[in-house]
């Protein structure tokens, strides 16, 4: 890299391009305990094939690193473009999604080809950048890791999927270690008083658009509960009747439950030896401490109704979390499911803000006051998706553990529970 171009970078030639070997090799990573055949299954319209996702970031490097800054970039197969294309409408014509489990070709094989391809060019970009793109060119590629690392869980999420239609119920990786045999920590209330707040991301670091800009709210005063619903307090609302009880339920949430049948929480079981959840590791006993994991918006928000709260507006959950440590049980902890928390280890304030499951707020997925989408197509990266979805926080068990911040916002429709998705109540003061 020129001097004048190392200057413009945020950090050394050396350092960014081991970020980046680091995260591209992780996906390569999660991939490798699956057959050829696991990476070709769409289970549903939702999931997209492994081999999809393995192309679909490679795309993302070239359409907008490689293209526009590489000189004399080609393509090792220009109908790429057209076929892992997410949604980019104004970069091009994107394959249809519900369709991408037709895709037998291009093979496994190619798609790792096209990968090293796209990862030697990207190599060749970073050796000597365009000085007069070097700050753009840094941004891209910290932008196109943690798209990368986003995809990373959205394989294990799928690929979890994918497994639990086989009656074999066969385990993604039969290594896994066994979750922690501790009891749950006994649920308390955190207080926070009424007042003006601030949220957001300001400052130096990474963060996605739909981050900014950090601005003012105010508050009621308000109580959090010291750690997620467990899986024995959700059994519970489920022997209760909790999924027959339509004055618990939305509208559009009861409308589903009688549509798709629901009774339990996405991949739980009972049977003559009692209740299992199928895991990355097979089916497993459910373990009565653990978080609750797989509801829906509609089930969580059923949930804290019977339980006589509410879900925490993601205003309330920020406020909470702005100075907790980033630490909790992510992907790189290796359980890949959600564990009950260590209650041995002393800390203020409420525990698994981070990591484990994903936790829906009563929050709709709008844009904050000032909100700006960034130029061009990159601009379709998140503000388009502002409707119709709720906000989580707090990333979960398969979010790798650098991804995370106290600001970010993940969102999904009310429906959706095969992300890796659970609940913390909240009430008023």
């Amino acid at each position: 890299m020129n001097r004048q171009a190392r200057q413009l970078f945020p950090e050394s030639d050396a350092t960014l391009s081991a970020r980046l070997q680091r995260v591209r090799a992780t996906s390569e990573a999660i991939c490798a305990p699956l057959t050829a055949e696991d990476h070709v299954i769409q289970s549903m319209p939702d999931v997209s094939p492994p081999k999809w996702h393995l192309a679909h970031v490679s795309w993302f490097f070239e359409a907008f690193l490689l293209r526009p800054y590489l000189p004399n970039y080609r393509t090792p197969e220009p109908l790429y473009d057209h076929l892992f294309n997410s949604y980019y409408q104004t970069h091009g014509t994107p394959f249809p999604r519900a369709e991408r489990g037709l895709l037998s070709r291009p093979t496994v094989a190619e798609v790792l080809a096209y990968r090293a391809h796209v990862d030697r060019c990207l190599g060749e970009l970073l050796a000597a950048p365009p000085a007069a793109h070097a700050e753009e060119i840094a941004r891209r590629i910290e932008l196109g890791m943690h798209h990368e690392q986003q995809h990373q869980e959205l394989l294990l999420m799928d690929i979890k999927h994918i497994l639990a239609q086989n009656p074999l119920r066969p385990a993604y990786r039969s290594d896994l270690p066994a979750q922690p045999c501790r009891p749950a920590a006994e649920a308390t209330w955190h207080a926070y008083p009424s007042g003006l707040y601030e949220i957001g991301h300001s400052g130096a670091g990474f963060a996605f658009d739909c981050e900014r800009p950090r601005h003012r709210v105010f508050l009621d005063a308000f109580r959090l509960a010291s750690r997620p619903v467990i899986n024995g307090e959700y059994l519970a609302f489920i022997l209760d009747g909790g999924y027959a009880r339509s004055e618990l339920w939305l509208a559009d949430g009861w409308t589903t439950v009688g549509q798709c049948d629901w009774t339990a929480p996405l991949y739980w079981r009972h049977d003559e030896d009692g209740w299992h959840e199928l895991t990355l590791g097979g089916p497993r006993p459910l373990d009565l401490h653990a978080p609750v994991c797989h509801l829906s918006f509609f089930e969580a928000d059923a949930y804290a109704s019977w339980a006589g709260a509410r879900l925490p507006s993601e205003a309330e959950w920020e406020v909470a979390a702005q100075d907790a440590p980033l630490s909790g049980n992510f992907y790189d902890s290796g359980f890949l499911q959600p564990i009950a928390a260590d209650v041995t280890a002393e800390r203020e304030g409420p525990l698994q803000l981070f990591g484990d499951v994903w936790e829906w707020t009563a929050s709709a997925y709008r844009p904050y006051p000032g909100f700006r989408a960034l130029p061009g197509s990159l601009g379709e990266y998140n503000g388009k998706f502002m409707s119709g979805q709720m906000v989580l926080r707090g990333g979960c068990c398969a979010t790798p553990a650098e991804h995370i911040r106290s600001t970010y916002r993940n969102f999904f429709y009310p429906h959706m529970r095969w992300p890796f998705t659970g609940l913390r109540l909240a009430r008023e003061a």
